[in-house]
């Protein structure tokens, strides 16, 4: 087939969190994202943007590119500015997610070339645990500016921008200066690559018409067992579950960002009975469509914008 999408890039201010649509820099924990996009990340860019995910705890799957690096934390990946990148986190895994805008990154480097290779900053992905005693300082710092950044994104305090804007700076200091010690890329098999990117690019395509396996195995030209073999050796999913929380991150987003209500959400999502909409929801997210635009809307007013 050759109607192949192209890669998509997502802006987290407007996709995730519209308060900070114009924002400089973007926080948030890794377990709030995860919640959001489902354990899944299909292959999407950032254009004009750096992002650093920061893993505390569990593992992640991650392919930059077509490197592959499977990896339990602590570790981080960065993704620079167009680079496509996808990953699977584990429902456990924790940490935090930096979205920064590429000109205050190019700008330290630009002031200490030192801190990059070359004028293409490559991705990396670094396992701290692996590092050495002489790394452990830098470590330590890296995860108390981290709490520091999240304390100072959630308050409103006198000089918040610029405390911001230092503190990320410092992070991403300290992570070019372990980018250096990037670990080494996994083989990945290139046809089971296309196979599982070409599974996400239908899956977007499609989600909403709720394509049953066997039409998404016919579109890529290949049997259920083996889209189902590819998705578990990838992603450590299977091929349904993909589908399933592509829907959920379209029903989260539906219920945080608009006044739809949750019949109107589930006629808008394909689903023909709101009662099954809302069990499905609700065995996927652990509450109602209800309780989860709620307690949504909560954190968000406990969290303020950056001014």
């Amino acid at each position: 087939m050759n109607d192949r999408q192209p890669i998509p890039n997502i802006n987290i201010g407007q996709v995730y969190d519209q308060r900070y649509s114009d924002a400089e820099v973007h926080y948030d924990k890794l377990g709030n994202l995860a919640g959001f996009f489902g354990r899944n990340m299909p292959v999407h860019r950032h254009d004009r943007f750096f992002q650093v995910h920061y893993v505390n705890s569990g593992s992640v799957r991650v392919y930059l590119d077509d490197q592959q690096y499977v990896e339990s934390g602590p570790m981080f990946f960065l993704t620079p500015p167009t680079i496509a990148h996808s990953f699977v986190t584990e429902p456990d895994s924790d940490g935090h997610v930096l979205t920064v805008r590429q000109q205050l990154v190019w700008n330290l480097i630009e002031a200490d070339p030192s801190l990059a290779p070359g004028p293409q900053l490559p991705a990396a992905c670094v396992a701290l645990s692996q590092l050495g005693p002489a790394f452990a300082a830098e470590i330590r710092r890296l995860e108390f500016l981290f709490e520091e950044l999240r304390e100072e994104i959630n308050d409103r305090r006198a000089g918040r921008g610029t405390a911001l804007d230092s503190l990320t700076q410092l992070i991403m200091t300290s992570l070019l200066r372990l980018c250096a010690r990037s670990l080494q890329a996994r083989p990945a098999r290139h046809e089971d690559l296309q196979i599982f990117h070409r599974f996400n690019e239908l899956i977007e395509s499609h989600y909403l018409e709720h394509w049953a396996l066997p039409r998404y195995a016919s579109g890529i030209g290949v049997t259920e067992a083996r889209l189902n073999d590819v998705c578990r050796r990838i992603a450590d999913l299977p091929s349904k579950r993909l589908i399933l929380e592509r829907l959920m991150q379209e029903a989260r987003r539906l219920l945080l960002f608009t006044g739809l209500s949750a019949v109107e959400i589930c006629y808008r999502l394909g689903f023909k009975d709101p009662a099954y909409f809302s069990r499905f929801f609700l065995r996927y997210a652990g509450m109602s469509p209800g309780e989860y635009r709620h307690s949504q809307a909560h954190a968000h007013d406990q969290s303020p914008a950056q001014e």
